[in-house]
Formats: structure tokens, C-alpha cells, sequence
């Protein structure tokens, strides 16, 4: 094989090797979309799985983080650990989590749950809750409301711990005239 040739043929292997590592890339951080926002949203009521009920009115003084999501979605499923995980070292600063699937089958979403240790609060979906949040029909698709009930930012596609923390921990710290 002479030198041109191995160029080549080297090329190839660097060009296969690039797409195999923008494929990993994709797998584990595909592309999300953040968009800021700042807007109202009204009182919305829930029931978790659980049967406890709330409203959005009754998570002020919190940073939530409103997902959605349905256990056939691949990228859904793989951010869920990171999410439970910053549920967990977040909880007890002021962050909430309202997971919304948007299947039918309450008992298959239970049992998902359940079956991955997640601890964080979920939901199913009903019209009214969908269309608060813009008709959502891409998933996943989350929301980050701040303490007072506004929303502040839409992300359209996966989220991971360090989306997270840079979306989440500047709404947690307290601002000036900042009302609980």
C-alpha cells in the first residue's frame, strides 16, 4: 500500500470514528432548546399518582421544574436519573419536581416509576394541564417555574444535571423584593 492510500484509507477511519463519537454525543446529551421566558401561569390544580392534590398556586416560594414525558420515549427515560438526582440533592432547598406523563395507563407510569426508584412526584396529563404549557407535543419538553409562579424557562428536549443546576440555582438564591 503506498502512501496515498493509507492517507486515504486513514481518513475514512477518522471520518467513521467522528460519526460513531457524534452519535455517543447525541445518545447521551442530545440537543435541547432553552428558551427564557417570563409569564404567568394560572392556577393549575393536580393530583399526583399518589392521590396527593395541590395546585400550581401552592408550590410558590419554590423553583419547580414541570416535565413531560411518557415512558416510551427514549430520551425521556434517560433523563430521568438526573433528574431524580437533582430531586434529591435539591429537595430541600426550596426545588420541586412535577412529572407529567402524557400516557393513558396510569398503572403502567406507576409501576415504571416505581420499578427505576424515582421519588420525585408524578402525574398524568389531562388537556387543561397541556394546554397551560402551550399544547405540549414534543417529548420531552420541561418547564422551570420560578418562586413566584412565573415561568422562566422552556426546554424542548432532554435535561441533565448541569442544565439543571444552571437553570434552577440562580432562581433558588433569594432577590432583592423577591416575595415568598
Amino acid at each position: 500500500m503506498n502512501f496515498t492510500q493509507r492517507i486515504k484509507n486513514f481518513k475514512g477511519k477518522v471520518v467513521i470514528l467522528a460519526l460513531a463519537g457524534l452519535v455517543a454525543f447525541m445518545w447521551f446529551r442530545p440537543l435541547a432548546f432553552v428558551s427564557d421566558l417570563n409569564e404567568p401561569l394560572p392556577n393549575l390544580p393536580f393530583t399526583t399518582l399518589d392521590g396527593r392534590m395541590g395546585t400550581l398556586e401552592g408550590l410558590r416560594g419554590k423553583v419547580v421544574l414541570v416535565n413531560f414525558w411518557a415512558t416510551w420515549c427514549p430520551y425521556c427515560r434517560h433523563e430521568m436519573p438526573a433528574m431524580q438526582d437533582f430531586y434529591k440533592d435539591y429537595q430541600g432547598k426550596g426545588f420541586e419536581v412535577l412529572a407529567f406523563s402524557v400516557e393513558d395507563d396510569p398503572a403502567k407510569v406507576e409501576s415504571f416509576l416505581r420499578g427505576q426508584g424515582y421519588t420525585f412526584p408524578a402525574l398524568m396529563a389531562n388537556a387543561e394541564q397541556r394546554r397551560a404549557f402551550g399544547d405540549v407535543s414534543r417529548l420531552p419538553t420541561s418547564f422551570i417555574i420560578d418562586k413566584n409562579g412565573r415561568l422562566r424557562h422552556k426546554i424542548s428536549g432532554q435535561v441533565h444535571y448541569g442544565r439543571l443546576q444552571n437553570l434552577v440555582e440562580p432562581l433558588l438564591s433569594p432577590i432583592p423584593g423577591d416575595r415568598k
